[in-house]
């Protein structure tokens, strides 16, 4: 039986993936986004509205909420398809700070059984307390948390064995190539990162139904960073690139004793070596090919 901590770090692993997939998934496309916080916050307000406000069903809350974030990537990305590289990230960047910003003063409140409950600006959303009434622990929506990123990341690596895959990855690789091939490069880019929003916003909906309490500053720049991060540090050739990202830094570095108060500092170093010596990250490219190689000979031997 698992500990409280030991179900709070696997919860909290399970959440962060989703913001790292979801940058995984922009970076896919050739670019990078510093902004993949702003859906994980907007799906968590839209999530919470939904379930703690409007009484709606927990699957349904986080299903509401993914959609809003996925609506926000689209309208992201349609006025950046212009800009790429450096222009892009910073446009991200600004997005996310808009939306951190727009939520310090955002307020919508209601009486819930005569107690006033919804956003109120700085002081944040409190009473998302759909799971404690009802009566789900810990350790049941780890399972649920588990479950979503289940079918998440199978949904991605299906996506990347399809034909689609293959023109997401031209597209980042060579977008003036995938162009002359017919590719159309604009509404790669669009469904790509409104579909980072939808998975950032899932990862949002269960954050907020765990804690029962979100504020703006919870959605900082370094949120997205980390996020960015995994998906640098784990590899861009597969989807548990990101994974193994989360779990190198929350797994290893934030639950380990040996590393408190330096956590950032190994972190930061981490990054640092691996984009010199591995800048596709451990997973990347080639690694996945020799582990598929490798994988076949052996089914083959038996």
């Amino acid at each position: 039986m698992l500990d409280d901590h030991v179900i709070g770090v696997l919860s909290n692993m399970g959440m962060i993936s989703f913001i790292a997939l979801s940058a995984y998934l922009v970076l896919v496309v050739g670019e990078i986004s510093f902004g993949q916080q702003a859906f994980f916050a907007i799906s968590a307000y839209a999530s919470g509205i939904a379930s703690a406000m409007w009484g709606w069903p927990f699957l349904g809350a986080v299903l509401w909420g993914a959609a809003i974030a996925g609506l926000g990537g689209l309208l992201l990305a349609i006025p950046t398809l212009r800009i790429r590289g450096l222009y892009f990230a910073i446009a991200t960047l600004a997005f996310a700070e808009m939306v951190r910003l727009a939520l310090e003063v955002f307020t919508y409140r209601v009486e819930v059984d005569g107690e006033p409950v919804g956003p109120d600006g700085s002081e944040g959303f409190r009473d998302i307390r759909y799971i404690y009434e009802a009566d789900i622990s810990a350790g049941e929506f780890l399972l649920v948390i588990l479950a979503l990123l289940a079918v998440t990341l199978a949904a991605i690596l299906w996506i990347e064995r399809t034909r689609l895959g293959a023109i997401m990855r031209m597209v980042g690789e060579d977008p003036v190539l995938a162009r002359l091939q017919g590719v159309n490069v604009n509404l790669t880019k669009i469904a790509t990162v409104a579909a980072a929003g939808l998975v950032a916003g899932i990862g949002g909906a269960l954050y907020a139904h765990l804690n029962t309490y979100v504020e703006p500053k919870i959605f900082n720049v370094m949120l997205g960073v980390h996020g960015l991060a995994y998906g640098l540090i784990g590899g861009l050739g597969t989807a548990f690139g990101p994974l193994l990202g989360v779990a190198l830094d929350i797994g290893v570095l934030e639950s380990t004793r040996a590393f408190s108060g330096y956590r950032m500092i190994v972190f930061g170093g981490l990054v640092a070596v691996l984009l010199i010596v591995r800048p596709r990250g451990l997973l990347d490219e080639a690694a996945v090919y020799r582990i598929r190689r490798f994988l076949l000979r052996k089914d083959a031997g038996d």
